[in-house]
């Protein structure tokens, strides 16, 4: 896994695979295009095009042999209807509260009529593109053709766009639609090859030639939960003679692989126990899992985790993977499924999990596998770690996501995404707007953020931050920088702020703004204080391998866990999560707030010069950005590199900072578990 780094004031955020470029303007129409004599009935599709084809390196024209998929959305029968409806289903005074729709409502209420259907494959067909399959509740027909085809059928021209060293496929203009089917179109999927990304990390030194992007060993023993080590005292020279410098704060484990909690530790730590003594641990409800390709070792080490930490086994009565159209032919042990199955059946280990495996990350099959899940009444928990930056998706395929998500949420289900792990997207001094991800921008989804978490030694907590982990270095193979650097490297952090494309939601008519904020709430994401994970890895001996990862990918299905809970011990679907959020006690979210040390690092180094001594702040190379002490910083000695040493900041991020109440680091705060899921017990 590669950590893109950032220098603050000059950095790029990591994960920001689209942001090398300046913001422009997208171009509307197509240069010279001729309309057919059918034009008078069609129309563009409007805001289909990805902003990144406006200042991204141009390479030319795609390769018009290529044959590639693409789906035409179609608009439902009466938007309107819909929103209405679930206004009614999530308020409490409402005769029909709760009186969730199955999808047999959906497509008898709402769906694109079959003639509707016909008369976007007839206009496909007339365009050399051959149908393949129509969506559930006829909201999508998904067609198959050469890239000269498409361009012909939507009047576009698709070329290829160097974006950071990668190559994608995009089309340069809002596609055009002739015809009938124009009014029936809504989106127009597949013409570019975007893709979700995952927002998960493992703890790395983020300025080294080579890090160590994976630390693993066979022995399940190995972790450390004493992530903070204490306050310590380490002085340096360079070959014996000046400078020499004292630093003096709180230690961070050099422990070779790092700081990774177990489930029994966040039993406690987040109050589960209680939930579990009483019977509730998630039974009868089922967790569906969306991760795209698969993993074929899966089953054998979630298992191998199960039987480590003490949990039931996962069998086929309670786990079960499902292909949302085809099978994949990209499967293999990926950490990020370990992470989503592990974890959400650590949290809620009586309930069922199934995984949905769409073929790729690409927008089109992901969302589909969303709509499959719902489509089929899996469960009432969707979690989805993975997201997309909003300023970059089209905006047409972000409103049929935020459809997709209301569907859910006329259905009595909570879908629950990650909100990534980019913070706001931004460059520091640039002026570029932020960003957040999508599809947790969306106002029918719950967007989970992520801490960082210090445990006592009987496992409560003893702080935790809103995650944002920046690293200085101090000594690099035996060099003493001095003056420490002012060049923070930006490592990660839970990512939140307003959506530009969705306005404000009423559960959050108590925030600030017009817009959707981001996030509704947080759990464990800093992978400097993570997860542990078992997971099977080709090349190692032997195969499986335990190992630590954070991310908001391990704060979404941790929720996921606690919301199947929640349902549990209400006796009903309880539907979006966020919906509730915003209404429940204090009790039952722990707000988090900024968090200081008074033994954060500080140093003295003594040169030709004389001797200076540096603050928390200057050491940590946040000097001129944070108008605050309100961090906690730690002395890191870096395992993998001699003579290496780092001070690591939590609870800091350039664009997002915690406060109290809602923020738009961890928005309302952590879940107090028992308190929380208490909360829904029938009165």
């Amino acid at each position: 896994m590669v950590h893109q780094r950032r220098k603050l004031g000059t950095h790029k955020s990591m994960g920001t695979w689209l942001r090398m470029f300046a913001l422009g303007c997208v171009v509307a129409l197509i240069s010279s295009a001729v309309l057919p004599a059918s034009a008078a009935t069609g129309k563009y599709i409007a805001n289909n095009t990805s902003k990144l084809v406006a200042t991204a390196k141009n390479l030319g024209p795609a390769d018009s042999a290529e044959t590639i998929d693409i789906s035409m959305w179609l608009n439902i029968a009466d938007r309107g209807k819909l929103d209405r409806l679930v206004g009614q289903l999530y308020d409490p005074t409402s005769s029909h509260y709760r009186d969730w729709l199955k999808p047999t409502d959906i497509v008898n209420e709402f769906a694109p009529s079959a003639e509707d259907v016909r008369t976007v494959e007839q206009f496909l067909t007339s365009h050399n593109l051959v149908p393949v399959r129509v969506g559930p509740a006829n909201l999508f027909v998904r067609a198959r053709g050469t890239v000269a085809d498409v361009e012909k059928a939507f009047l576009v021209q698709i070329n290829k766009y160097d974006v950071q060293g990668t190559t994608y496929r995009a089309n340069a203009s809002d596609p055009y639609v002739e015809g009938p089917a124009a009014a029936l179109t809504s989106a127009v999927y597949g013409m570019d090859n975007l893709a979700y990304r995952h927002p998960l990390l493992t703890r790395a030194a983020l300025n080294q030639n080579s890090p160590s992007t994976l630390a693993a060993t066979g022995d399940s023993t190995f972790a450390t939960t004493d992530c903070f080590t204490g306050k310590r005292t380490e002085t340096y020279t360079t070959d014996g003679s000046i400078p020499i410098a004292t630093y003096t704060g709180n230690g961070y484990t050099d422990n070779i692989i790092g700081c990774g909690y177990t489930p029994q530790e966040i039993h406690t730590a987040y109050n589960l126990t209680g939930l579990y003594s009483e019977g509730f641990d998630g039974k009868g409800q089922t967790i569906v899992i969306i991760d795209w390709c698969g993993s074929p070792t899966i089953m054998n080490d979630a298992n191998a985790f199960s039987t480590r930490f003490g949990l039931p086994p996962l069998t086929s009565s309670n786990f079960h993977i499902l292909y949302s159209f085809t099978v994949p032919t990209c499967g293999a042990p990926d950490p990020e499924i370990n992470i989503d199955v592990e974890w959400a059946h650590a949290i809620a280990p009586g309930a069922n999990i199934d995984l949905v495996v769409p073929p790729s990350a690409s927008f089109m099959d992901v969302d589909e596998g969303e709509l499959y899940a719902i489509a089929n009444g899996l469960g009432n928990i969707i979690s989805g770690s993975y997201g997309s930056e909003e300023l970059y998706t089209p905006t047409a395929e972000l409103n049929e996501e935020n459809l997709i998500n209301e569907i859910a949420a006329a259905t009595g289900i909570s879908a629950n995404f990650s909100s990534g792990d980019s913070g706001d997207y931004t460059f520091d001094l640039i002026g570029l707007p932020a960003s957040v991800s999508a599809p947790a921008d969306s106002p029918y989804a719950t967007a989970v953020g992520g801490v960082s978490l210090a445990l006592e030694s009987n496992n409560t907590i003893a702080w935790q931050a809103g995650w944002g982990t920046n690293e200085n270095l101090l000594i690099s193979s035996g060099a003493i920088s001095d003056p420490p650097t002012n060049e923070a490297f930006f490592f990660g952090g839970s990512g939140g702020g307003p959506s530009a494309v969705f306005s404000k939601p009423a559960f959050q008519n108590k925030l600030g703004g017009t817009r959707r904020l981001l996030p509704d709430i947080s759990w464990l994401a800093d992978p400097f204080t993570g997860g542990i994970i078992a997971i099977t890895l080709p090349f190692y001996s032997p195969p499986l391998q335990w190992t630590v990862y954070g991310g908001t990918s391990l704060a979404a299905p941790m929720f996921s866990g606690l919301w199947a809970i929640a349902n549990q011990e209400a006796g009903k679907a309880l539907g979006q999560a966020a919906r509730h959020l915003y209404s429940m006690p204090a009790a039952a979210i722990l707000d988090v707030v900024p968090v200081g040390s008074s033994s954060n690092v500080t140093a003295t180094i003594q040169d030709a010069t004389g001797t200076t001594t540096y603050t928390a702040v200057q050491l940590a190379g946040l000097e001129g950005y944070f108008f605050t002490n309100r961090f906690y910083s730690a002395l890191w000695d870096f395992p993998l590199s001699e003579d290496t040493t780092y001070v690591v900041t939590f609870g800091t991020d350039s664009g997002l900072m915690t406060a109290p109440g809602w923020d738009d680091v961890t928005g309302l705060g952590v879940p107090n578990s028992k308190a929380f899921a208490d909360f829904f017990k029938p009165k």
